[in-house]
């Protein structure tokens, strides 16, 4: 019997939408993914899974509960939050306005928000999309003036308010990768602004309506009564406390869906039906730096290798929320993951769902660069504290019979006179005199640079650091004061920070401010110091008094 293609087409959507017995075949699979999930019980937050090769939903099914509240059971039909897995769904967004002529992806942001500063060098929308904008992240930003997540209801606008008073960037546009929320927050709103719609508009009309996703959509607001809507939590002592997130920001995350739409969504990138013949290729389309080195992201999706698998996907965190969504293309396997369990790794649970149908090339030898003796003098040579000179994150070294230590996990193992093998990567030392270096050639092709820095002295110069700084980029005044020979930050009455010291005139904080470094006069005298915080790099604040 010959079947149309209408038909064709209807059978194969049947087979996305039907339940997952449907597609029970005399294996394994429903048992091994059951097994993978054993230990969530009616006790417990639990997860969702679906996995789905050549178009069908192979398994889909739910473990743990929704609400602990109530005792309802989590299914494969309860709706969960994304998390960052919601950015390629704002970049096909995004692909389909330039499809449609209304922008280009190299278009200036300025020209549809005019409201971003001009840094002197532009910032075009495929930075945006790609985490290369070097524009500081929206939640370090807010968690240096204390509104991070929790604390106030934030939007897409409160990140637009906060680049409007920026005065520097990470890096130059295009010239290196640091994870930004900030990129995916404005590119919602040049969306609104070029399509005349809402992202939740706009999206449902473009893409989840025409793909029968008939369960997702944007939480731009967070009151809003969602059916069948599973609770997040967080471990609190012996059990779990809830952990949802309040908060009206969309483009970076906020997401709400199913396992049944997830499969949908995946299998439009394989047999487009959304998007036409270019909208896969521009989303894997990978970043490229303006030093050449082409990096994993994409837009909205990261290319990896699992196992020797070809593998596209991201994850996410949202309060309680995590998540993970991957497709391995060359096999048409998808696999979803998206729990309401803050304590899980939802990655390391995909994968094993994914290892139940991927076949995988034989495992080879990685050749690894043999090891040379050095006597335990000869790696002294390099002992001391480091800082890197982008983050300001510091590692001291320690030397032993055999290699150089940082902390219990960084092993410096000696391959030549001055350079090393780490996990990371290699490791290649210098010495300008009596300053020593090194830089790190990680194994993605990134290159860390880090510094010497004199370790702290025994007696801290207190009194030299106590005042009133303040920045002229963000709305928060931070007071140092002395407590017990210590040195406290603090932003209100009942917030203060401990300050621990990591080198001269550098102290690690907590509660936002990341790593805060002093800067002095040319008489000594401390003037001011710079917040480096993950994702935010060399926030100054100036002493006023």
């Amino acid at each position: 019997m010959q079947i149309s293609n209408g038909l064709a087409r209807a059978i194969g959507l049947a087979a996305i939408l039907a339940p997952s017995a449907l597609f029970a075949q005399s294996n394994d699979i429903p048992a091994r993914v059951d097994k993978i999930f054993a230990r969530f019980d009616r006790n417990t937050p639990g997860c969702a899974v679906a996995l789905g090769k050549d178009g069908r939903a192979l398994y889909t099914h739910g473990y743990g509960s929704a609400n602990l509240e109530y005792g309802i059971p989590l299914t494969d039909s309860s709706v969960m939050e994304s998390g960052s897995v919601a950015k390629q769904f704002t970049a096909a967004a995004m692909v389909l306005l330039s499809q449609d002529g209304k922008l280009s992806l190299d278009d200036d942001i300025r020209k549809y928000l005019p409201e971003v500063p001009n840094f002197g060098k532009t910032i075009v929308i495929r930075n945006l999309l790609t985490h290369t904008s070097g524009l500081r992240d929206q939640w370090g930003l807010l968690g240096i003036e204390g509104r991070g997540p929790g604390t106030q209801v934030h939007s897409p606008h409160t990140t637009l308010d906060l680049v409007a008073h920026q005065k520097m960037l990470n890096f130059p546009p295009g010239s290196a990768y640091l994870y930004s929320n900030t990129g995916y927050a404005l590119a919602a709103l040049i969306i609104e602004r070029v399509s005349g719609k809402t992202l939740q508009e706009f999206t449902q009309t473009r893409l989840f309506v025409p793909l029968g996703m008939s369960h997702t959509l944007w939480r731009d607001d967070f009151a809003r009564v969602v059916p069948n809507r599973a609770t997040a939590y967080a471990p609190a002592g012996q059990g779990f406390h809830t952990d949802m997130p309040f908060t009206n920001m969309v483009g970076n995350g906020g997401v709400l869906s199913t396992m049944a739409d997830l499969l949908k969504w995946n299998e439009n990138f394989d047999n487009t039906t959304v998007g036409g013949a270019t909208l896969t290729p521009t989303l894997q389309t990978q970043m490229r730096l303006t030093n050449g080195r082409t990096i994993t992201y994409a837009l909205g999706l990261e290319r990896l290798v699992y196992d020797g698998v070809n593998e596209v996907g991201h994850s996410g965190s949202t309060a309680g929320y995590r998540t993970f969504l991957a497709r391995y293309p060359d096999q048409h396997v998808s696999v979803a993951v998206w729990c309401s369990n803050a304590s899980v790794n939802p990655t390391a649970l995909a994968h094993q769902v994914a290892d139940v149908v991927l076949t995988k090339p034989p495992r080879t030898q990685a050749a690894v660069i043999p090891a040379v003796h050095q006597t335990r003098a000869e790696l002294s040579q390099w002992s001391g504290t480091y800082r890197d000179m982008m983050t300001d994150q510091v590692t001291t070294l320690v030397s032993n019979d055999s290699a150089l230590t940082g902390g219990a996990t960084q092993v410096f193992i000696p391959i030549g006179t001055e350079r090393f093998r780490t996990a990371a990567g290699q490791v290649q030392f210098t010495r300008a005199g009596k300053l020593r270096a090194f830089i790190l050639a990680r194994v993605n092709g990134d290159t860390g640079h880090f510094e010497e820095v004199k370790a702290s002295p025994k007696t801290l110069p207190v009194a030299d650091y106590i005042g009133r700084y303040a920045s002229d980029e963000l709305d928060v005044v931070l007071n140092v004061v002395a407590r017990d020979g210590n040195v406290v930050i603090t932003r209100r009455p009942d917030d203060e920070i401990a300050l621990r010291p990591t080198y001269a005139d550098d102290f690690q904080g907590s509660g936002g401010l990341g790593s805060v470094r002093f800067s002095r006069d040319a008489k000594g005298g401390v003037t001011g110091f710079s917040i480096f915080a993950g994702r935010v790099l060399d926030v100054r604040f100036k002493r006023t008094k």
